[in-house]
């Protein structure tokens, strides 16, 4: 793919590829390390719980942060030379930020109670847990705000940086915590992880200390926080609904199944996450710059036929030897107790390998802000997941029926994505489109 190879030497990504991934690498160790941790020393019942806290916690954030990220990263970039509008912006966010932080941690503290009977069907109390991820809340959201004007204002190097740096704390600290406390260190380990890298990018912050007297309560703007909407929508959408139907299939799979098996649908949904991180990375750097620089039908068909011919012979290839070194996989990742997984490998990795062609086109909602045409895929894509499981987990009644639904739902996904976009892909050219 010749553009995307001289995109990455002609641009800033020269740069920071090979920052970006040791950064995508330092994760996925210390995503293996810690789920090493979690099969030798609790198993996987344990796994199935930090699972559904992992979701919960993913969800909450977005809520307190508004889904703000990208649309700060955008407006901040356009307004770095412009010290009214950037003022704006960063009061807005700031503040709004603030409040709504606030209001969730209050709701997360005291109606933990009520939050543990949803997220740990039928098992042990750890409401404190929950009021542990209150506490911390604020320091996660003034975390991410501060790497969105970072990244607003180019700062890849340092970001990267800090992110390395801050999953070598988190790991360090979470296996510790799991080493002396089993289960509940495991817990605790997720709901403080992201807040702990806040010690990092204090630097950040001190590097940017001029940008402080610019966040003034005056300068908070409506016509801003407007602007900031369809990325908030957009954002809180889908990291709201998806984890939480990751929750409720997960319950699902405790109520009508086991503990164990729940455990073990997890187990294979980290190892996708593992290998989709490269994918998703390699989309979100070089695709969606590239669609928003788009303007005709004829350039979407040519770059998306483009990277559909570089990607998908090395996914193809790649998804061939994961499917064939799985056993080791899991036993390298997990523990023999997780064999069982292995059953789930091919009907994962078909789904992912769908998940990833209908993303690439899908990517286009986002980079032309297509607001209603990405809701309502996403309300699709939600809502069939979940039945489609509930129907294929009760008729075999067993975890697999999981992965077959998360196959058949991006099927149908995929679908919908090729109509849309259909006189796009395969309508006749004109020479003026």
């Amino acid at each position: 793919m010749k553009k995307l190879i001289d995109y990455i030497n002609s641009k800033v990504l020269v740069k920071i590829t090979s920052l970006q991934t040791a950064s995508v690498l330092t994760r996925i160790i210390a995503g293996i390390l810690t789920s090493k941790a979690i099969a030798v020393l609790i198993g996987a019942e344990g796994l199935a719980l930090i699972g559904n806290l992992r979701n919960f916690v993913g969800s909450f954030q977005t809520v307190a942060t508004l889904g703000f990220y990208k649309g700060v990263v955008k407006y901040v970039s356009e307004f770095k030379d412009n010290t009214v509008k950037l003022s704006k912006t960063l009061s807005t966010v700031y503040y709004v930020g603030f409040i709504s932080t606030i209001v969730v941690s209050f709701f997360c503290y005291f109606r933990a109670e009520w939050i543990n009977d949803i997220i740990f069907p039928t098992y042990n109390d750890y409401a404190y847990v929950i009021r542990i991820f209150a506490i911390v809340l604020p320091f996660y959201a003034l975390n991410m705000f501060t790497f969105s004007i970072m990244n607003g204002f180019s700062k890849y190097k340092i970001l990267i940086i800090i992110n390395i740096i801050g999953q070598i704390l988190s790991v360090s600290i979470a296996l510790l915590l799991i080493y002396q406390n089993k289960i509940d260190g495991a817990l605790i380990s997720v709901v403080i992880a992201e807040s702990l890298i806040f010690l990092i990018t204090l630097v950040g912050i001190i590097n940017r200390k001029s940008l402080i007297t610019q966040i003034k309560v005056s300068q908070v703007s409506l016509s801003m926080f407007k602007k900031l909407s369809p990325y908030s929508l957009m954002a809180l959408f889908s990291a709201v609904l998806l984890p939480f139907v990751a929750i409720a299939i997960r319950s699902y799979i405790i109520e009508n199944i086991g503990y164990k098996d729940a455990g073990f649908w997890e187990a294979m949904t980290r190892i996708s996450n593992y290998y989709l991180m490269f994918v998703s990375s390699l989309i979100a750097l070089y695709l969606l710059p590239r669609f928003a620089e788009i303007n005709t039908t004829k350039a979407f068909k040519k770059e998306v036929v483009s990277f559909y011919k570089t990607i998908i012979p090395i996914l193809l290839v790649g998804l061939l030897l994961i499917y064939l070194l799985k056993h080791y996989i899991v036993i390298g990742i997990f523990s023999e107790e997780f064999e069982p997984v292995e059953d789930l490998f091919l009907f994962q990795l078909l789904g992912d390998f769908i998940k990833i062609l209908s993303i690439i086109i899908a990517y286009q909602f986002l980079a032309k802000k297509m607001f209603w045409h990405y809701i309502l895929t996403e309300a699709f894509l939600i809502i069939i997941l979940y039945t489609t499981s509930v129907y294929f987990i009760d008729m075999l009644n067993d975890v697999e029926g999981a992965v077959i639904a998360h196959f058949v739902s991006y099927v149908m996904y995929y679908g919908i994505i090729l109509l849309i976009f259909g006189s796009s892909l395969f309508g006749v050219e004109n020479e003026n489109s």
